[in-house]
């Protein structure tokens, strides 16, 4: 899957090629994002702005993806989200389970704050005076 990547100082953007996610693109999606999880730079942006229609199996494997990352302390935002898709994951009762931004520039804030998060609630272990 050929993908545009943008990288970022604390994040990397994945914008797919449109205009369809389907399931036969799932396993390759996986292949896509997760390597991400290996780099010192782990969280992702996911701008979907070229995608018109998604289909089940693809939108389970997007929720999947992105409960790896956070189980491996890394953000995964998706954004610029076609109205198509947002109503079929509604409907699908899918939406709620993701991480989703109208913009680029929203989901780079979702980033930003829960790296900030993940350092007030980390062990403290980089603080000198502990």
């Amino acid at each position: 899957m050929l993908v545009k990547t943008d990288t970022k100082e604390k994040f990397h953007v994945i914008t797919l090629p449109g205009p369809s996610l389907s399931a036969t693109m799932t396993e390759e999606l996986g292949d896509c994002l997760l390597p991400y999880l290996q780099n010192d730079v782990k969280n992702v942006v996911l701008n979907l702005k070229d995608i018109q229609n998604i289909d089940n199996a693809a939108a389970e494997k997007l929720v999947s993806v992105q409960q790896k990352f956070y189980e491996n302390n890394a953000s995964f935002v998706i954004c610029e989200m076609q109205q198509s898709v947002d109503e079929f994951l509604d409907q699908n009762e899918l939406l709620e389970m993701m991480n989703v931004t109208p913009s680029e520039s929203e989901a780079w804030d979702i980033v930003q704050m829960e790296e900030i998060e993940r350092e007030l609630l980390g062990d403290g272990g980089d603080d000198p005076a502990l």
